[in-house]
């Protein structure tokens, strides 16, 4: 990926403060959908009830600070805040962060495209860090997209990057889909 110039960096930063800003200002529930929500909606449809607050967000997002803020068919972007509460012994984000971020965004782009009554389940997941985080970044998003979708496993790759375009980690998954029970 090409880095961008100190002025698109900023510009994509600006953006991406915007988007934060929007995100903070939805009066955000945590929790679980309920069932009958979720029995009446498609993944994406309630993704995007997440993004406007119509719908509880995954506990998991309030715990490591991050959310979903787009969603489309076969695209999802998490955007995280990478903090001190994040931090190994080694003074650098863990790598289970990077895990969670880009785990959330391979699983939900997968999610995105299946038809009402079809679910997933993560089979594989593997992850590549290539640079170090520190809570130095303001924020960093997830970006995963669908790269098959089969009747009985789909797959998604992503990449976690900075405003600057710098590429943190990428990542790919293997998921079983199968019906709602």
């Amino acid at each position: 990926m090409e880095r961008k110039g100190t002025e698109g960096a900023t510009d994509l930063l600006a953006a991406w403060r915007a988007s934060d800003a929007r995100a903070k200002a939805v009066t955000r529930e945590w929790g679980i959908v309920a069932l009958e929500q979720a029995a009446t909606r498609t993944a994406l449809e309630l993704f995007r009830a997440m993004i406007a607050g119509e719908v509880p967000a995954p506990p998991i997002g309030r715990t490591l600070d991050f959310i979903m803020v787009e969603a489309d068919a076969g695209r999802i972007v998490f955007q995280g805040w990478p903090g001190f509460a994040h931090y190994n012994p080694m003074g650098s984000v863990h790598g289970g962060w990077f895990a969670a971020l880009l785990d959330s965004a391979l699983g939900c782009a997968v999610a995105s495209v299946l038809p009402l009554g079809k679910v997933y389940t993560t089979a594989e997941f593997h992850m590549n860090i290539v640079r170090p985080l520190t809570d130095k970044v303001e924020l960093v998003r997830a970006e995963g997209k669908i790269v098959h979708q089969g009747g009985r496993m789909a797959t998604a790759d992503g990449r976690l990057t900075g405003p600057d375009g710098k590429l943190y980690a990428h990542a790919t998954t293997t998921c079983f889909v199968f019906d709602a029970q």
